[in-house]
Order: structure tokens, then sequence, then C-alpha cells
């Protein structure tokens, strides 16, 4: 009896065909109907979605990058998005960051960072990406991108908030990008979302991204000069979100590393030891592990010095 022939497992497709797939996508995405345009889109970023061969295979084919990247300034929300969703699949593989992030690029997506749509929060997703290879992100800073993202978290919270804050938050782990943030006025401009009373879903990431600043000595020379900076991060002790919680008392500790003034303000809040102690036990592992580290600085400070006005300090 004849064995039957092997069929390809379904939704398969050899290299050679998805190449011949591509070069016909892209040459549709030139029509001038909307609609043959956008479909031939919608297929391109199917076929890079899920599988990085497929997204080398597009990016190696000639023209293809520059003729997304003019898609991507189309009048139309829908092709412009789809343009900037295939550019955003591209940038998943880590060997075509570097190329995908150059300056003209980087100019284009900051003309669309700030926008309150759909296409803001892709564009903010791309850079995102390209900003997590190091070699790009000195970059971004150059071309005026750091100061556009403190901007747009100044200003009124869009759908893209989250993913502005996440750009940051890659683009500030490079000292010079730290530098140009905190000149621009990221630390009041965090901590005005952090004590926004609806802004509690973005609080956690944006003192995730203060916890960067303070990594580097301008970030935490400006955190120790802001007013009742102690008094903000106790605030946010008191709250439910463990993720603010945890960046919440990194800040404290750093604050008390550059301050011991810093460490009399917490001294003098009358809640603070129960809370971190409350922290110590109930919080996460790594809320747990920095409340611990709080709780020794507390002990090993010099008491002395702010026992004086003080009913809790018996307590540490």
């Amino acid at each position: 009896m004849a064995t039957a022939p092997l069929k390809p497992a379904p939704g398969s497709m050899s290299a050679v065909r998805i190449r011949a797939a591509i070069r016909a996508s892209l040459s549709e995405a030139q029509s001038d109907s909307d609609e043959v345009e956008q479909k031939a889109l919608q297929t391109l970023a199917s076929i890079t979605k899920v599988s990085p061969q497929n997204r080398n295979l597009l990016a190696q084919t000639e023209g293809a990058v520059p003729s997304l990247l003019a898609l991507s300034e189309s009048s139309s929300s829908i092709t412009q998005n789809l343009a900037l969703s295939i550019l955003f699949n591209l940038s998943l593989n880590l060997d075509l960051k570097l190329s995908l992030a150059d300056l003209e690029t980087i100019y284009h997506l900051n003309t669309i960072i700030s926008d309150p749509t759909e296409s803001g929060k892709l564009a903010s997703s791309l850079v995102c990406s390209l900003a997590m290879l190091d070699k790009n992100k000195a970059k971004f800073g150059v071309a005026g991108t750091i100061q556009l993202l403190v901007k747009a978290i100044s200003g009124p919270r869009g759908p893209a908030a989250h993913h502005i804050l996440s750009s940051l938050a890659e683009l500030v782990r490079f000292h010079g990008n730290c530098t140009v943030a905190v000149r621009e006025g990221a630390v009041p401009a965090l901590l005005q979302v952090v004590e926004s009373p609806d802004g509690e879903d973005l609080a956690g990431t944006s003192l995730l991204v203060l916890g960067l600043l303070a990594r580097f000595d301008e970030g935490l020379s400006a955190l120790s000069k802001t007013d009742q900076i102690v008094s903000s991060m106790v605030q946010v002790l008191k709250g439910r979100c463990m993720l603010s919680k945890e960046g919440a008392a990194e800040l404290l500790l750093l604050l008390f590393d550059e301050s011991e003034g810093c460490v009399g303000d917490a001294l003098r809040l009358q809640d603070f030891s129960s809370l971190v102690a409350d922290i110590s036990v109930r919080g996460s592992a790594r809320a747990r592990e920095k409340a611990a580290l709080l709780m020794k600085k507390m002990m090993d400070a010099d008491m002395d010095s702010f026992a004086d006005g003080n009913p809790m300090f018996s307590q540490w």
C-alpha cells in the first residue's frame, strides 16, 4: 500500500513563498487604492508578528523599510498605524534595532509620539523598543526625544502615557539622557504623576523612572532638593499598588544615603515606622527587602540627632 505524501504543516510557508508574498505586498502597498494598500499592510503585519525569520526577510527586501517609513507618514490613520505596527514588529529583532534607529527615523517618530492617538502609542512603543539597544540611546538624546517625552508627561494624560513613560525609562539609563531629562524638569513632572489621584496605574512606572534618574548625581540631587519629598514617598507607601511601594522604598533608601535631613524628616513622621514594619511583613519579596534595609538604616542612624519630638523613636 502506497504511503501518502507528507503535507506541510497548516499555516507554514517556505522562505521562497514568504519572500514572494512580501514583494507582492510591498508592491500593493504602493497602490492608489486605500483598500488594496491597507490589505497589503495587514498581510505584512501578520507575516512579521510572531516570526523573527519573517522580520529579517522583510527588512532584507530592497526598499522595504523606506517604503514603510513613508507609509507611516500617510494622512490615513489606518495606513499610518499599520506601517508603524510593522516597523515595531521589525524592531523586536535585536539585530534590526541598530539599522532601524537612524536619525531620520527618530526625527519622524518625534513628530508622532505626543499625538493623543493610536499612532502616538505605536510610535512611543517603537521608541521604547529601539531604545532597548544601548547603542541607540544616545541617538535619541541628540535628536531631542527626551525633551519631547518630558513635555508629554507634563501635559494631559493620553492613551500613550504608559508607553511614553516606558520609553523614558529606557532612555534615562544612559547618563547623558538623564542629565537632559533632569534639566528639562523630569523630576517634578514625574512626581506630579505619582501624586495625581487618577494616576495610580502610572505611578509605579513613574517611580521606576525616578529611581533610574536617582542613580546619577544630578537626579538624586534634584530629588533631595524637592520640598516634602519624604512625605510624598510615605504617602505612596500608604497606597495599594505594590509596584509603587517598591519604587518609593527604593527612592527613600537613595535619599537616606544622600541626606541625613531626609532621615530626620522620616523619623518625624509618626506613621513612618509602622508603615515600613507592615511592608516588611506583608509586602512583595522586593518590597520586604527594601523595607528591611530602611529599618536597618534607621536603627544605624545617629538617633540622638532626631529623637527630640519623635514619639515613634522608641519603636526602632
